[in-house]
């Protein structure tokens, strides 16, 4: 599937990988889990960030194949990019107006993206 073709499929089905993305993360029991809509800052790289974190680099590694597996099977999409996976101390996964965060706790405390974007609307979810 080209580029082109990946983000008008992603766009719409926006309203279904968002939360599917919520899900897969609580499926590996990611914590502190977040989304922020940019759709309203001028310079945001993206329509969303999903930020979240696991315990481990192990879980980290655990929470973004997990991400990439849900989204495949259950919508046919596959992220353009995907960075991190070795260290997994931040690990992206990008699918064009999604991008998903996945940090080591201390690595998301030193980042602090929230705090990057405050001016975007923040959902937080519960950690199961």
């Amino acid at each position: 599937m080209k580029r082109s073709e990946i983000a008008d499929k992603i766009q719409q089905d926006i309203e279904e990988l968002n939360p599917l993305i919520i899900d897969a993360i609580q499926d590996i029991k990611g914590k502190n889990i977040v989304s922020l809509d940019l759709r309203n800052l001028a310079e945001a790289p993206a329509d969303f960030f999903i930020i979240c974190e696991g315990d481990s680099t192990t879980q980290v590694s655990a929470l973004a194949g997990n991400v990439i597996k849900r989204v495949k099977d259950e919508l046919g999409v596959i992220p353009d990019n995907r960075e991190g996976m070795i260290n997994a101390k931040w690990v992206l996964v990008d699918y064009f107006n999604t991008v998903v965060h996945i940090f080591y706790p201390e690595t998301r405390q030193f980042y602090d993206l929230e705090d990057l974007w405050n001016d975007a609307e923040i959902i937080e979810y519960t950690n199961l």
